[in-house]
This record gives C-alpha cells, sequence and structure tokens, in this order.
C-alpha cells in the first residue's frame, strides 16, 4: 500500500488533476522526469520532498492547511486515506502528508542511497 500511496500522490500531482488510482510498480520515465529537477536521472530525496510539499497546496483547494477525503479523492482511497491520517481526525496535515511520503520514499529506495532511479 505505501509504494501504491507514493506512486499514486506522483502521478495525480505531477500534471493537472486527473484520476491516478490505479497501483503502478514503479515510476515511469515521465514521472521520474517531472520529479527529477536536476536533470541527472534520478530523484532524490529532496527532490521528491520539494515536489510533495508543493503538491500538498496544490491538492489543498481551500487553503485550510489540511486535506480532506474530497481533496485526495483522485489519489487516495478510503483505506489509503486513513492510513495517512496519523491521527484519525478524518483530515491529513502537510506533516502527515509528508511523513507518509517520505516513509513510502524511503521504502520505495532499495538501495538506500536517498534517490530512487
Amino acid at each position: 500500500m505505501k509504494k501504491i500511496v507514493l506512486l499514486s500522490l506522483a502521478a495525480l500531482c505531477q500534471v493537472a488533476p486527473a484520476g491516478a488510482q490505479q497501483p503502478a510498480a514503479t515510476m515511469n520515465q515521465g514521472q521520474m522526469s517531472a520529479l527529477d529537477s536536476n536533470k541527472d536521472g534520478a530523484v532524490e530525496r529532496s527532490e521528491y520532498e520539494s515536489f510533495m510539499t508543493a503538491a500538498f497546496a496544490n491538492l489543498d483547494k481551500n487553503k485550510d492547511g489540511s486535506l480532506s477525503p474530497d481533496e485526495t479523492k483522485q489519489a487516495l482511497n478510503a483505506q489509503q486515506f486513513a492510513a495517512t491520517d496519523a491521527n484519525s481526525d478524518g483530515k491529513v496535515t502537510q506533516k502527515e502528508f509528508l511523513d507518509r511520503v517520505m516513509a513510502d520514499f524511503k521504502t520505495a529506495d532499495r538501495s538506500g542511497d536517498g534517490a530512487l532511479k
């Protein structure tokens, strides 16, 4: 599930809002290119965190500093939303969001070198 969250959010946020609920095993080249801001062929932790911070702001349509299930419905199913909502208050704060996606990044970084290739 963690990898699904990571990749669903990456796919959702790289372009205009579009459905991205299908699970993916790896990021496709278009997703990698969009996230690889220094164009070195890898998505480093700092690039991913920066991208996801901007993605949170983009997803937060009402700019209240948290995400509702409605704001994330294009990327997360109810189970994924609940897993991201660490304190189970029905909303996902930026900290909860970044904690989840960065944990997902760490899981996806199989080599442990701080980059996805």
